[in-house]
């Protein structure tokens, strides 16, 4: 199978770092509640992957959230508003982002064994290029460093569900085909970006963002709820568009013979 593939290209919050994508969700909640609006996990979570002033302008978007707006402030919210917040979601993210880069369990190792059987490593994300300079160098610190990474401030902000990242990751790596790329991710949004690529698109689910569990959280639940939430969240995964999903990282090292 190995030999079908020339390179991988992952996520960075939830699929190789922070477990769970917490260090957004938590900036968003702090961000809308700022603005007397409390939204649920599920209104979080559900533009996860996407370039981060796209996720806010989604989530003044959705019905209950605009309302709430509305009622609050005697107009729906405008692009100015998504502006406002996105100063704000930016500010706070900046200020906790280093406490967020610890790579996944077990993703060190399995990137060594992919790097062995040949393949180069690539990596998109939701974050932009200043964000970036924060948990780039602490992850490198602990192990984790792909060979080259984009954000969407190198596509004309043009992030997910757009492929443009992946085609840059392919430019600097020098691959020909993308029918040789995968792509890895945890959300929706990942899922997306591999399929409007062309490439073959992988969610992997301990850990995501569409889980939405911290690793305490998860491994507290038993053996037929783990099940459960694996379920769900697969369903979400193939409903996108999903070629492949994984357990976890070395799951895929072991589908490519690596």
């Amino acid at each position: 199978m190995s030999r079908d593939f020339e390179c991988i290209i992952f996520d960075w919050a939830g699929t190789t770092v922070d477990y769970g994508c917490f260090a957004p969700v938590r900036a968003f909640v702090e961000v809308f509640r700022h603005y007397g609006i409390d939204p649920t996990m599920e209104e979080v979570r559900e533009p996860m992957g996407m370039l981060k002033i796209d996720h806010i302008r989604t989530m003044l978007n959705m019905p209950r959230i605009r309302a709430c707006w509305t009622e609050k402030y005697g107009s729906e919210p405008t692009e100015e508003n998504v502006n406002e917040l996105f100063g704000i979601f930016e500010d706070k993210l900046l200020s906790i982002l280093h406490l967020y880069s610890d790579p996944k369990s077990g993703v060190v190792e399995t990137v060594e064994r992919l790097r062995k059987k040949g393949f180069a490593i690539g990596s998109t994300t939701g974050y932009n290029d200043k964000m970036m300079e924060i948990v780039v160098p602490a992850a490198k610190e602990k192990g984790y460093a792909p060979d080259v990474w984009f954000s969407p401030d190198s596509t004309n902000q043009k992030g997910r569900p757009y492929p443009y990242m992946i085609y840059r990751n392919m430019e600097v790596l020098g691959i020909q085909d993308v029918r040789r790329v995968i792509k890895v991710g945890d959300t929706v949004s990942d899922v997306k970006e591999g399929k409007n690529a062309g490439a073959f698109s992988v969610g992997v689910l301990v850990g995501s963002s569409e889980m939405g569990l911290t690793q305490e959280e998860f491994e507290a639940l038993d053996f037929k709820a783990q099940q459960d939430k694996c379920r769900e969240t697969v369903k979400k995964f193939l409903e996108a568009g999903a070629d492949k999903v994984v357990y976890t990282l070395e799951e895929l090292a072991d589908y490519l013979g690596a």
